[in-house]
């Protein structure tokens, strides 16, 4: 109990409000496919069950935040935002304002999976690609708020974001059935803090481990370090958890809510996605399968327990999808 109630106060996220967001949240967003699959645990050694975010209009959970964003904003004079997305944020944001009669702009890089780029135009947002990577592009979007005079959604940073995604962590503890492990992909850090949160709020004894991949490693780094880590560059396929600059203030609460962060390998990744296909019969990004890599590159630290793992996304281009999951099998010893 001391615990449940440090973490409630100490975070920036509050678990009244996390309550609260799903009444402003679309339904099409909540209470997403939650099931054990069996077929995934000959190979993964341990009981897996999936959280499926992919089930949505958008095909990620970003809509959550967003659509508390949205709902905001709906009432401000301006009914203006922009934000930076690697893509999955931007569709989420476009979608979420266009329901609400909002002027979107997204900035991205002009390197972004060019499926997530199309449906953020689908959409009607406006979209402007900048020559460089996501942190490029989160500089211009905070220029064009400046000078605009609108709302910059910033992924993470903003609390809404957080407590959105922490609408999942709600779902996952009151529907499932006894589980020891959650497996939360990390890139900026609004899933890993807001799962985190409610996890440790009010089922304290489940594990909480984040997973990043090796080549995008700066906020691992930072938890282990318990500071700030940033890197020049980054290397991965996992494009949507693929920043540099972690936010202090996310950290803060990562380092309250997360008992692990771990990195895996690109070669894992691209096995999860192949398993969650042959196996779950799901289509996943990169970032997606995050969890099943994490569970394939140590799979005596699992065996035995019931892991729940979140599926966060589906938006991949399929050109590179036939790429990665096409190629011939990796065996292991």
């Amino acid at each position: 109990m001391a615990l449940r109630c440090c973490v409630v106060q100490v975070t920036r996220l509050d678990t009244a409000r996390i309550r609260a967001a799903r009444r402003v949240i679309d339904p099409v967003f909540l209470d997403t496919p939650l099931y054990r699959c069996e077929a995934l645990e000959p190979g993964l050694g341990c009981t897996v069950s999936i959280k499926l975010e992919t089930a949505n209009p958008v095909r990620s959970f970003k809509a959550r935040g967003t659509e508390v964003v949205a709902s905001l904003l709906a009432d401000n004079a301006s009914r203006a935002a922009v934000c930076a997305s690697a893509g999955n944020l931007g569709q989420a944001l476009a979608w979420s304002g266009r329901g609400r009669g909002l002027d979107v702009t997204v900035v991205a890089s002009r390197f972004a999976t060019r499926a997530k780029l199309d449906r953020i135009r689908a959409l009607d947002a406006g979209l402007e690609l900048v020559d460089g990577d996501h942190e490029m592009a989160r500089e211009r979007a905070a220029a064009i708020a400046r000078y605009d005079g609108i709302r910059l959604v910033e992924d993470s940073l903003d609390i809404e974001t957080c407590e959105g995604a922490a609408t999942i962590g709600l779902e996952l503890v009151d529907t499932a059935p006894s589980f020891d492990t959650v497996l939360i992909a990390l890139g900026g850090g609004a899933l890993a803090t807001g799962v985190g949160h409610v996890v440790k709020a009010l089922a304290p004894e489940v594990e909480v481990i984040c997973v990043q991949p090796l080549g995008a490693p700066a906020l691992t780094h930072s938890w282990r370090q318990r500071r700030v880590v940033t890197t020049d560059s980054t290397d991965t396929i996992a494009d949507g958890v693929a920043g540099r600059r972690p936010i202090p203030a996310v950290l803060d609460d990562l380092l309250l809510v997360a008992d692990d962060a771990v990195l895996v390998q690109e070669a894992s990744i691209i096995a999860g996605m192949r398993m969650l296909l042959d196996h779950a019969g799901l289509v996943v990004e990169p970032s997606a399968a995050l969890g099943i890599a994490a569970i394939l590159e140590d799979r005596d630290r699992f065996a035995g327990r019931h892991v729940v793992t979140i599926v966060c996304g589906s938006n991949v281009d399929v050109d590179a999808y036939h790429r990665w999951v096409g190629a011939a099998p990796i065996h292991r010893s």
